[in-house]
């Protein structure tokens, strides 16, 4: 809705800005494929067990004084970068905001080869969370990509062209994708996203070689009166799912449970493991009548890799009502429990429990919250049911919970270190009130959050929620308890056998930070231009160690405590490696932020009220909440729009920068509501000129000694 709005500013500041221009600039004893990742990185989790353990040694507490750029790529697009890179052979394959893909010299950053799928810009704004990738598979000389826009491309591995594309979703409903695929044995495995916005999850698997469906898995019932899907989910969907749904709204919903990142595959046990999402709307009174499970929302499912059949389930947050999708990493681990050897599955989904399932039965063998929690109690570890607490469904007025849908742990991704037995990721204490929007109707390819969300409300809370908390946990898995934490706000983590622990931070620019893997004390940094949420991966090439990254703030996300006066001028993503000894100079950051731009016209209270209103219900969630922006996709109070009314309505309106991800809202509002959005952010610009007139200078960024 408003992620139109969102590049329509962003556009106008540089015609590039959205990062569409049409060229890119070069510039252990783990688990059964531990063996593959002595010299690359295969697979999007190192291996197939995804503990994202290298090990590899050469960079070490007592060498990493040396460690330094090698190389960077700049890349062509100055959204997120979420991507983690596959190494094989020599070569660094990684996939980049708008489903780009670039294939580079793993040792000195050349471009090998370069493919954009000329991903539509309206698929920006089906997107909930800006247009980000995680990135590729590569198997059997290809690559795999799936597009922000529902299709899964096959690419010669050594060229990157295109050898067979398939559409794996409905493209007139707002479906996206921004996981990995995986490839499973012959097949590739891909989900999808897009729950808020009123779609069914499923999971799909397609040949390798032809890109042929091979089998799906429905999340959610589907209409009744539609009978069977003809798919690997019918007898679990009707015999498991369908009994614990109420109402006959659900399916014109979507209902949701969409997969849209963790699938892990069980070599051992010859299962797939794919975690599904949250339910649509976020109210299970509103979706369901208020009752029942809800399966398979925010659960784990196990399936036959060859034909999609149901093994078991776990569901972690029965009748979900609050955005806690379990999709988050999952990882496979052999840990031995009270002198038992067990083979685990971990999780630590957005509901703040740390789940040891076990991977033959999924029985829970323990759970133990990593968070403060208040929508349950504990978890009984017969049943595997949580204790959920008075009134968390809120079916009695609002509640105040933590964690949010932002997740204890969001999708960032974890490692564990065999050397340590520890288990390191990125948590996080927030807060949200949880009440149903009086009235919500539900709009076909809206934001159908169902939640009140009105922006006195959000002001209302903003005083009275405790601020946020940003730590990195290690976690033990066999006693289930915190080890330690160190205070810290980045992304995902990687664990090295030279007893490290790598992690990109910031918001806007950042550094890449080193911790020691036992004890938690930080041990090195780097400054780099860009923050960095992906992580790191670690490869050798000739004999030498590298650490990369790819780096790009999130245009999303949880803003508390970042200040306005943060905001920086927009810049490209950078992929980024660092070796012991490199001689790479990085680029320095960004400066300030364009100035507020208010217009010169004086509105009146009534109307910027209603741009308000409008304003939160279509641009927030890609412009930022109550105009609060990093600038990433572009503060509109910054906008050289914002003081030109035909210009304006020519991108709000007439959808002028479509192909550049900002659509015409001209199907939901009357243009002079579009001029009621300007008033109300020109009044926000306002505002913002008077606070950083009043703020101290922006602190120079640091540099590289």
């Amino acid at each position: 809705m408003n992620r139109a709005m969102a590049c329509a500013a962003s556009a106008l500041i540089c015609a590039s800005c959205d990062g569409r221009s049409p060229e890119p600039l070069a510039s252990s004893p783990e688990g059964p494929a531990s063996a593959a990742v002595q010299a690359g990185w295969p697979v999007h989790g190192g291996t197939t067990s995804e503990q994202r353990f290298s090990p590899l040694a050469q960079i070490n507490k007592d060498t990493i004084a040396d460690l330094k750029p090698a190389w960077f790529v700049e890349l062509d697009t100055n959204r997120g970068q979420e991507a983690t890179p596959i190494v094989v052979d020599g070569v660094l394959y990684t996939s980049t905001a708008w489903s780009k893909v670039y294939a580079v010299n793993a040792k000195t950053g050349e471009r090998v080869w370069y493919y954009d799928p000329k991903v539509p810009g309206i698929a920006g704004y089906k997107a909930c969370c800006d247009v980000n990738s995680r990135g590729l598979a590569v198997a059997g000389g290809k690559v795999f990509l799936a597009t922000l826009d529902g299709r899964l491309i096959a690419l010669d591995q050594k060229t990157g062209t295109p050898l067979w594309s398939t559409v794996t979703v409905d493209q007139t409903q707002s479906y996206t994708i921004t996981g990995a695929p995986r490839v499973i044995k012959s097949k590739v495995l891909i989900g999808n996203s897009g729950a808020e916005l009123g779609v069914r999850g499923y999971v799909s698997a397609y040949d390798m070689e032809s890109g042929e469906l091979a089998w799906r898995f429905y999340s959610v019932p589907g209409d009744p009166a539609k009978g069977p899907d003809g798919a690997a989910s019918d007898d679990a969907i009707e015999k498991l799912a369908r009994p614990t749904w109420f109402g006959s709204k659900y399916y014109q919903y979507g209902g949701g449970g969409t997969p849209w990142d963790a699938i892990v595959y069980d070599e051992e046990l010859d299962q797939v493991y794919v975690g599904t999402g949250n339910g649509s709307p976020w109210s299970r009174r509103q979706r369901s009548e208020g009752k029942g499970d809800n399966l398979f929302l925010s659960t784990v499912l196990a399936l036959n890799p060859d034909t999609g059949a149901y093994i078991w389930h776990y569901q972690e947050s029965p009748g979900e009502s609050w955005d806690y999708t379990s999709v988050q990493p999952m990882m496979l681990v052999d840990l031995t429990i009270a002198g038992t050897p067990r083979k685990a599955l971990l999780h630590a989904p957005k509901n703040g429990f740390f789940y040891v399932l076990d991977r033959h039965t999924g029985k829970v063998i323990s759970a133990n919250n990593f968070v403060p929690v208040n929508w349950a109690t504990s978890v009984d570890v017969a049943t595997g049911r949580p204790a959920i607490t008075a009134n968390a469904f809120y079916d009695d007025g609002a509640f105040f919970a933590t964690p949010t849908g932002s997740g204890a742990h969001n999708w960032s991704p974890w490692s564990f270190s065999p050397r340590t037995g520890l288990v390191y990721f990125q948590a996080q204490e927030t807060y949200l009130r949880y009440d149903d929007l009086p009235d919500w109707k539900y709009v076909p390819g809206g934001y159908n959050l169902g939640q009140d969300r009105r922006p006195e409300v959000v002001r209302d809370d903003a005083k009275r929620l405790p601020p946020a908390k940003f730590y990195v946990l290690a976690w033990d898995p066999v006693e289930n308890k915190e080890r330690f934490r160190v205070d810290a706000r980045g992304g995902g983590v990687l664990a090295t056998a030279g007893d490290l622990v790598f992690q990109g931070r910031g918001v806007i620019d950042g550094e890449l930070v080193a911790i020691d893997a036992a004890t938690g004390q930080q041990v090195w940094s780097y400054p780099m231009p860009n923050a960095a949420a992906a992580a790191p991966i670690s490869y050798s090439v000739d004999g030498e160690q590298y650490i990369a990254i790819n780096t790009g703030a999130r245009a999303t996300g949880n803003l508390q405590g970042i200040a306005d006066a943060q905001a920086r001028a927009r810049q490209v993503g950078r992929l980024v490696a660092f070796k012991l000894g490199g001689t790479a100079t990085l680029p320095p950051p960004p400066g300030p932020a364009p100035p507020p731009n208010p217009p010169n016209e004086v509105f009146a209270d009534d109307v910027v009220r209603a741009g308000e209103l409008l304003y939160a219900d279509y641009c927030g969630r890609c412009h930022g909440n109550a105009t609060r922006s990093i600038n990433v996709i572009p503060d509109l109070r910054r906008s050289p729009a914002l003081t030109n009314k035909e210009l304006w309505h020519s991108i709000v309106i007439d959808g002028a920068l479509t192909d550049l991800g900002m659509i015409g809202w001209n199907h939901l509002i009357e243009p002079t509501q579009a001029e009621s959005i300007r008033a109300y952010v020109g009044r926000q610009a306002v505002v913002l000129r008077d606070e950083l007139a009043a703020a101290p200078a922006m602190p120079a960024a640091p540099t590289a000694e």
